[in-house]
């Protein structure tokens, strides 16, 4: 089963760890035609493509979203390689015993 290009467009937003507003304002597209390319009410313009992916930021999930295809080698990934690892890999519990 293919993931919707609003499906798509919400994995690659909460990727980068971003609200709609914060996305909406950083690549130029109203926040409303966001909101329905997002919610599969419409589908997204070239020329909101063209926004969205020149931007270095985005560039990366560019063939996934459009083909569905990956080369990590060449910087093309899928949103869920974007922030793989933990965030912290140290444990904020000391060994102390205490009592």
């Amino acid at each position: 089963m293919s993931t919707s290009q609003g499906e798509k467009l919400k994995l690659i937003r909460d990727s980068e760890r971003l609200s709609i507003r914060e996305l909406t304002d950083i690549v130029g597209i109203s926040y409303t035609t966001y909101h329905g390319y997002e919610n599969d009410k419409s589908k997204m313009t070239f020329e909101s493509g063209v926004k969205l992916f020149k931007l270095p930021r985005f560039r990366k999930y560019q063939n996934w979203f459009m083909f569905d295809e990956t080369d990590p080698a060449s910087g093309q990934i899928a949103p869920a390689l974007a922030h793989s690892g933990q965030e912290n890999p140290t444990s904020s519990h000391s060994d102390q015993k205490t009592g």
